[in-house]
């Protein structure tokens, strides 16, 4: 019972195929019956060799003339075959039946080929789906469980073991292990993760057994939004495509009007014979078809949209592939996108008494009981450190925190707050602390009681040192930055909320010469405005919901992938799967790559068109070498349009 199965399936994923397989048998015995001379036998078989190789093709051009009222290329195949065979038999020159039935196995042989080309681009897209298995293995009462993904809720906990695929997004409650996140962020190294940290579905789990919190519904997983993006992009037509094919409908009609005129005028204006005239009317209906114009756009534009799947760059349509080829000017949001969004210590300066680890492991007593980014940042600095949490801990907003740690109080907070406890501050620190304030880092001063605590309060405390905090700028920022300038950008700026110091820093690390600070989004909305009045195609790279007004004016609108908002995420046209910002790079050179490949392959048609056509005028070409001509270059075209998945 296997086998009639396997071929039942076999034959519905290759239709095509086997349509052009039974065309082509059944045209060469309905040769060999006519060399033979029986007649009856080959009016038998070639009839049925243009019924299955055709019979797609008829049924689609039908739908399009009577459901749309157009002419479409598949029925002008079909007339021309048709006509060639009626002409055949009309002359009784038996040979032109078998010119027909050769147009439609090779009709068939090229639907055949391009289908399989363009499953290539879909294969590389819809691998994005089988990444996630259909079930997770859930904690109840102590004891695993597995149910559907579909049933998963937000606050569940689920567990994975060594090897298994991460079925949904969720925040690691304990174990620790290495994650292989290259199909979703196109990380190429494994990623290590503990407690506390992001994992996304279908990325790879390593040695180590995971037990997770799911803190997101399943079908809002960042997996699951790329799949629907790339849905979106696959039934999204690019402008170009739009222009190709309002073009082929109106180039239909030519082609019928100009073969109805070819097909009375000749003879009456240069005499030719009226077999003559129809066999060159029905090879001009095929040469002139523009099959290979309208496949010159899309399987490139699939193609660089799997290409960039696979590196962690997700373009929701082809139209944005094709606009970040043409970008000329780039602005870039600072923090979570220049920056990492993280606060952490940069540096730590002592006065003479005490050590930097003194400074660190103080201030970190009474941060530990602070939900302030600064305090975590400050607490991960001391994690290696020996030090206890402060008891008695209050914390003054926007001022700083004080507590008792080892019976001392200990104050950590600004200049200003700080001075309340203390006669003075250094004047070592204070040049340190402008110098660094300069650079758009902010400061934080830690001071001990120097008595008892229940002196406290008494200015009686001593300035043990200063922590500099800063928003670390991406490693790969800089670099970033002069590839697109190596690339023509034009004009590189660079837009954020902070203050001039801090983001006159940033920019000066990582090379943008352009700022505009203190800017609310309604401001950076303005700033993209006036750049594409000056250079018409921008765009715009950003993390935050404040970002999301600028990212839809943009021409291009690009977000972070992992630390982006659900907002950003949305409203952008392009997703930076793992926040790698020299992918922008890499986007752009597909998009230039896929402009070129589809100037190249518009060329290379309507040369073939010309060139056939010619051929034809001058009766130098018969129906079946039309025919190759023809469908070979729409092959060719479409084979070089998947040169963009490598």
């Amino acid at each position: 019972m296997l086998y009639p199965q396997r071929l039942s399936q076999f034959t519905r994923e290759h239709a095509d195929t086997v349509a052009a397989l039974l065309c082509g048998f059944l045209l060469f015995l309905g040769w060999f019956a006519l060399h033979l001379g029986a007649l009856g036998l080959a009016f038998l078989l070639l009839p049925a060799a243009y019924i299955i190789g055709g019979y797609e093709s008829a049924r689609e051009g039908l739908t399009t003339l009577f459901k749309e009222k157009e002419l479409d290329v598949d029925l002008l195949m079909i007339v021309a075959a048709i006509g060639a065979a009626s002409l055949g038999l009309w002359r009784r020159e038996y040979h032109l039946i078998i010119d027909g039935a050769i147009l439609i196995l090779i009709f068939a042989i090229s639907g055949a080929l391009e289908g399989y080309a363009m499953q290539q681009t879909e294969r590389s897209i819809r691998s994005l789906m089988s990444l996630t298995p259909d079930t997770a293995r859930i904690l109840l009462q102590g004891r695993e469980e597995e149910i559907p993904i579909s049933q998963l809720k937000v606050g569940d906990e689920i567990v994975v073991k060594p090897g298994e695929l991460i079925p949904t997004d969720g925040i690691i409650l304990s174990g620790y292990s290495t994650l292989n996140q290259a199909a979703i962020t196109g990380e190429s190294l494994p990623v290590e993760k503990t407690v506390g940290e992001e994992v996304f579905a279908g990325t790879l789990n390593g040695y180590g057994a995971l037990q997770i919190k799911v803190h997101k519904p399943a079908q809002s997983s960042l997996i699951q939004r790329v799949i629907r993006l790339v849905e979106q992009a696959q039934t999204e037509a690019p402008p170009s495509q739009e222009f190709i094919d309002r073009f082929e409908k109106r180039y239909a009609k030519v082609i019928v009007v100009a073969g109805i005129l070819l097909a009375t005028l000749p003879p009456f204006l240069w005499g030719w014979d009226w077999e003559t005239t129809i066999y060159r009317t029905l090879t001009f209906l095929v040469v002139a078809s523009p099959c290979a114009l309208m496949a010159a756009i899309m399987p490139t534009l699939l193609s660089g949209i799997a290409n960039g799947a696979r590196q962690g760059i997700l373009f929701k349509n082809g139209a944005q592939l094709e606009k970040i080829g043409k970008v000329r000017a780039i602005a870039f949001d600072k923090t979570g996108t220049l920056t990492t969004g993280q606060v952490q210590v940069f540096q730590v300066v002592s006065v003479s008494e005490y050590t930097n680890n003194d400074v660190l492991k103080a201030a970190a007593s009474v941060e530990s009981s602070s939900e302030h980014p600064i305090g975590k940042a400050i607490v991960q600095a001391a994690g290696d450190l020996d030090w206890v949490a402060a008891i008695q801990v209050q914390a003054i907003p926007g001022q700083g925190i004080v507590g008792i740690a080892q019976e001392k109080q200990v104050i950590v907070g600004n200049a200003i707050f700080l001075q309340q406890y203390v006669t003075n501050l250094p004047e070592q620190l204070q040049e340190i602390v402008k110098s660094w304030e300069q650079e758009g880092k902010t400061v934080v001063w830690v001071a001990q009681e120097g008595r008892e605590a229940g002196e406290q309060g008494s200015r009686g405390a001593e300035v043990m040192g200063v922590i500099a905090i800063a928003d670390e700028v991406r490693v790969e920022a800089a670099a970033t930055i002069s590839r697109l300038k190596k690339l023509g950008v034009e004009q590189i700026v660079m837009l954020t909320g902070d203050n001039q110091e801090t983001a006159h820093s940033v920019a000066k690390a990582v090379g943008i010469d352009q700022v505009y600070a203190q800017l609310l989004p309604e401001d950076k909305l303005d700033v993209i405005r006036g750049l594409q009045q000056q250079y018409q195609t921008v765009a715009m790279v950003g993390d935050g919901i404040n970002d999301a007004p600028a990212l839809a004016q943009a021409s291009v609108g690009i977000a972070m992938g992992v630390s982006g908002s659900d907002v950003a995420l949305e409203t952008a046209d392009i997703v930076l799967m793992a926040d790698r910002l020299e992918k922008i790079a890499v986007a752009m050179d597909l998009g230039r790559r896929s402009q070129a490949i589809v100037k190249q392959n518009i060329v290379v048609a309507l040369g073939f068109i010309m060139l056939l056509l010619v051929g034809n005028f001058l009766g130098n070409i018969n129906l079946p070498i039309g025919v190759i001509g023809h469908e070979g270059s729409t092959v060719l075209v479409t084979l070089s349009g998947l040169r963009l998945l490598k």
